[in-house]
């Protein structure tokens, strides 16, 4: 396991069974996979949060899996992001902020993906920013372009909140930085969650590193490209390269 300080890098998510063979030994079992994950990686980000929030007792279980300094990043409950699209956030954010408290001192950023055609809405945004509270790191993936405006990234300069940077099926976002951190998703070179990066694409992404440490960021970036294995495979060489 390789990396730089404030460089943190790995894959949307660990428990895939088609993993075995590609990364996992081929006789692995599902509780023995974040203990080998661990091995190569320092941080993961969690996304069956988007679906169902894990009992306490499991972010529990995880968090004492890992080792000081792992980081966890979660994603965003689809009930707040898709279903209520930010609205009522004081009533949302209490169930969830209250669950994922149990990952404690290796918890990280929290990262909104919201839906896409939902148009932009910069009051809503606001508003769900005021209410969350400030000890949470936020970062917010816009699937609608609509978004891709100055209003949308004053507001999350505003509130110390992070512009997901993402590619997603031959689609580039803006590579905005509006946090003391920067969030990066990568989703495949192909379909959705298909295909391996090329070098080329991993060293363009390792010199971009160079330039946002230099300007004293700390980046969190997370390949989903989960076919094959081949986010784990390029999460490591990504980590060779910076």
């Amino acid at each position: 396991m390789t990396g730089k300080e404030g460089i943190h890098i790995g894959t949307s998510g660990w428990h895939y069974d088609h993993w075995r063979g590609p990364f996992y030994p081929p006789d692995a079992k599902a509780e023995d996979f974040l203990p080998y994950y661990r091995k190569h990686f320092r941080t993961v980000e969690i996304n069956n949060t988007f679906y169902q929030l894990p009992q306490k007792d499991t972010m529990e279980t995880w968090r004492e899996t890992v080792p000081a300094g792992f980081i966890f990043a979660v994603k965003g409950s689809r009930y707040i992001t898709h279903m209520k699209k930010l609205k009522d956030p004081e009533k949302t954010l209490e169930k969830f902020l209250e669950r994922v408290k149990y990952l404690g001192e290796k918890l990280g950023p929290v990262l909104f993906q919201l839906p896409p055609g939902w148009k932009f809405n910069g009051e809503r945004l606001d508003s769900f920013l005021e209410a969350l509270p400030k000890k949470f790191r936020a970062a917010f993936e816009f699937r609608d372009p609509s978004w891709f405006r100055d209003e949308a990234l004053e507001t999350l300069r505003k509130h110390g909140a992070a512009f997901c940077i993402y590619d997603l099926a031959g689609f580039q976002s803006p590579k905005e930085v509006t946090a003391d951190f920067v969030y990066l998703r990568l989703h495949g070179p192909g379909d959705k969650y298909q295909g391996k990066y090329s070098l080329e694409t991993l060293a363009g992404w390792a010199d971009a590193f160079s330039a946002w440490r230099r300007e004293k960021k700390e980046i969190f970036c997370y390949f989903d490209n989960d076919q094959a294995g081949y986010a784990a495979q390029d999460a490591m060489k990504l980590q060779e390269m910076v």
